[in-house]
């Protein structure tokens, strides 16, 4: 049995946040949501900054200019996040 397996870069082409969750779609279809809390300057903001998100760097990374605040694209899809998931939705 062969298989073929295709390594591709995470790259977003849009970027969005509803109710603290930050959403990427990549360019491989895939949607990604992540929670805003689990980054700490994100964490602290309010809904209307979260929704300032903008695709920069060929879409390798997020950027909120007001919380003067960067992510990359391929450590969000990696799962390096700065802060743990909270106990209440850990269990």
């Amino acid at each position: 049995m062969t298989t073929t397996t295709f390594k591709t870069e995470a790259i977003a082409i849009k970027a969005w946040a509803e109710k603290r969750i930050i959403y990427l779609e990549l360019t491989d279809g895939r949607i990604v949501g992540f929670p805003a809390d689990r980054f700490r300057i994100l964490s602290q903001a309010s809904e209307h900054q979260l929704k300032a998100v903008h695709i920069e760097v060929g879409g390798h990374a997020l950027r909120w200019e007001a919380l003067d605040e960067d992510l990359t694209v391929s450590g969000i899809v990696a799962g390096q996040f700065q802060l743990p998931l909270p106990r209440q939705q850990a269990a």
